[in-house]
């Protein structure tokens, strides 16, 4: 999409959401790690988390719906993993259109993996965060504001 306002060929590409612990790269966004951000850079982190919740509640229903995701299965082979994701996303809505009754009830969390300790990266990439200032632009030009 190109940045309203922006220069000519100010673009905002597709990328992956990633929490403060990932490196910033072109394809991996994530919040600005700076205290005293500018109000731009504030409303940016918000939509960041706001939308990074989402996703995650939206994993965790999977996890929750399919017992293939929890376990060792694709550990193994994890270029299977993808499809594997892919085809319980697609099982997941026709269920959800056909109103089937076997989501009621389900939890609206899981952890999967007790003993995970998340690991923090310091790298960033020169070019990411250009284009994370560029995508910070676009939504501090949006209207709506999150509380």
């Amino acid at each position: 999409m190109e940045l309203p306002g922006g220069s000519a060929g100010s673009m905002v590409t597709e990328y992956i959401l990633g929490d403060a612990s990932y490196p910033l790269l072109p394809w991996l966004m994530t919040p600005y790690k700076e205290h005293d951000l500018s109000p731009e850079k504030a409303e940016f982190n918000k939509r960041h988390a706001a939308t990074r919740m989402v996703v995650q509640g939206a994993l965790a229903n999977l996890k929750a719906r399919w017992q293939v995701l929890k376990g060792e299965l694709w550990r193994p082979d994890k270029h299977r993993l993808p499809r594997i994701i892919y085809a319980c996303c697609l099982l997941t809505n026709i269920m959800i259109n056909l109103e089937d009754p076997a989501r009621d009830g389900m939890p609206a969390s899981y952890n999967h993996d007790d003993g995970y300790t998340q690991q923090v990266s310091n790298v960033v990439d020169n070019g990411a965060v250009t284009q994370r200032d560029l995508l910070c632009q676009y939504v501090s030009r949006l209207d709506s504001k999150l509380p």
